[in-house]
């Protein structure tokens, strides 16, 4: 639907958000893999991530949608849709949005899981605004859930260091002032990278058996430079993309708000964009990548802190496995 045909758009109306309690810092790891604290930080910007010791992604998607209702009043039977963006759903079926959807009593929703790896949400929050833009839905539910923990090998240096586990919320509602809300997306995806960041057991192409237990090949495996590399052109490319369709400068953006993978993949962006540091949303010293919980949380953590006002232009962008990279230009409506 183009634009000059829009009659509404969708826009966010309210955020939540859930981490475990248990902290992993640095230090943790020093004491299991080959690395250091100093490392970690200064290659990935992360100094801690959190751990759901008991339970799963229906878990941390729970506990944030139940904020999201404390946050904005949102009653159960008025949720009439529920967009999960996992890559590590409970089961491959029934979906991890059927069990949400029971959790909450959310009796009217219909819901589904999408999988994106880190492109989770970007790619969740286009299906749940195209839901609203077409006038048949009021209220669209979207989160993004991952137990990261659950497919990490903690014997991995490469990769036990960088996930964690979380979950974010947000509440998608129409608005006729087009002025507001989701303006813009560009999303893409090229399968040509699959094998760089990928858990290459566990589906139809290679089913569970002992030698792929026994093979470790029901973790996730990445190959760190390669997939650095196109990272930070792919989400630099469809940031600097989308500021050119839209016709913004850095100086009309109030905030990136990126995917939190790798702090040098960030500023990388941020750079492309013309922005500086202090106008993009940051938090992967405290959670690491959390997968598609990752722009979620960013957004509920500003907006309760008092940083976000209404009006403001954000860019959400972001880059995952498949690979599948995308941006989102968002005006903020919420006061």
């Amino acid at each position: 639907m183009s634009r000059e045909r829009k009659t509404v758009n969708a826009q966010i109306t309210g955020v939540g958000m859930w981490v475990p309690e248990k902290v992993l810092d640095n230090k943790y790891f020093e004491s299991i893999v080959d690395t250091s604290d100093e490392w970690i930080r200064t290659r990935t910007g992360i100094q801690e991530r959190r751990i759901l010791e008991k339970g799963a992604t229906s878990d941390l998607a729970t506990n944030a949608i139940k904020n999201l209702m404390e946050n904005t009043g949102l009653k159960p039977d008025e949720i009439e849709a529920i967009i999960v963006a996992t890559v590590t759903p409970d089961y491959f079926f029934p979906a991890t949005a059927c069990l949400v959807q029971d959790n909450i009593g959310a009796k009217n929703a219909f819901g589904y899981d999408l999988s994106a790896a880190c492109s989770g949400f970007i790619f969740a929050l286009q299906q749940g605004a195209s839901l609203i833009e077409s006038g048949r839905y009021k209220k669209v539910v979207v989160v993004g859930a991952d137990k990261m923990s659950a497919i990490t090998d903690y014997t991995d240096r490469n990769t036990c260091i960088l996930f964690g586990d979380a979950a974010g919320a947000v509440l998608l509602e129409p608005t006729e002032n087009l002025e507001y809300g989701l303006q813009d997306s560009v999303l893409r995806v090229d399968g040509s990278g699959r094998d760089l960041l990928i858990m290459k057991a566990g589906g139809s192409a290679m089913p569970a058996s002992k030698e792929t237990v026994e093979n470790k090949l029901h973790y996730i495996y990445q190959d760190g430079r390669a997939v650095f590399k196109v990272a930070v052109k792919g989400m630099a490319d469809v940031s600097a993309e989308i500021m050119e369709r839209n016709n913004l400068t850095g100086g009309d953006i109030a905030y990136l708000v990126p995917h939190q993978a790798n702090l040098r993949i960030i500023d990388a962006t941020a750079k492309r964009m013309g922005i500086t540091r202090d106008k993009v949303m940051i938090n992967i010293q405290k959670y690491g990548n959390t997968t598609a919980a990752t722009i979620p949380l960013c957004l509920t953590e500003y907006y309760n802190a008092g940083k976000l006002k209404k009006g403001d232009k954000l860019v959400l962008s972001s880059f995952g496995g498949g690979f599948t990279f995308g941006s989102i230009y968002l005006v903020w409506s919420m006061d």
